[in-house]
């Protein structure tokens, strides 16, 4: 249909938050709330012609841009995929906007 295009694009979004990547980075969260999730893909193995992240950091951060950037780390922890890391970081997520976290 002509004109039901929206204005603004939406990227990514996984349950309520958008996802960016950049290289081995994910974003997950946005950058005008209080915390943000940054996962970093650390391994890969190769299944069949994929390569699957096989070790994932994950860390919620404060987006306080005056804070040192190990000052905004308020969790971190490591996972064995993509989606283990993308479950806590889900949690983690919404807890700290729910104003759950310190």
């Amino acid at each position: 249909m002509a004109g039901s295009k929206n204005s603004k694009t939406e990227g990514l979004m996984y349950k309520g938050h958008p996802l960016r990547r950049a290289g081995n980075l994910i974003y997950y969260g946005t950058m005008a709330e209080k915390y943000i999730i940054m996962m970093q893909v650390l391994e890969t193995k190769k299944e069949q012609d994929l390569d699957l992240a096989s070790k994932v950091s994950i860390q919620l951060q404060l987006t306080d841009p005056d804070l040192k950037s190990r000052d905004r780390v308020v969790k971190r922890s490591e996972k064995d995929s993509l989606y283990a890391a993308m479950d806590i970081a889900t949690v983690w997520l919404n807890r700290a906007l729910a104003g759950k976290e310190k």
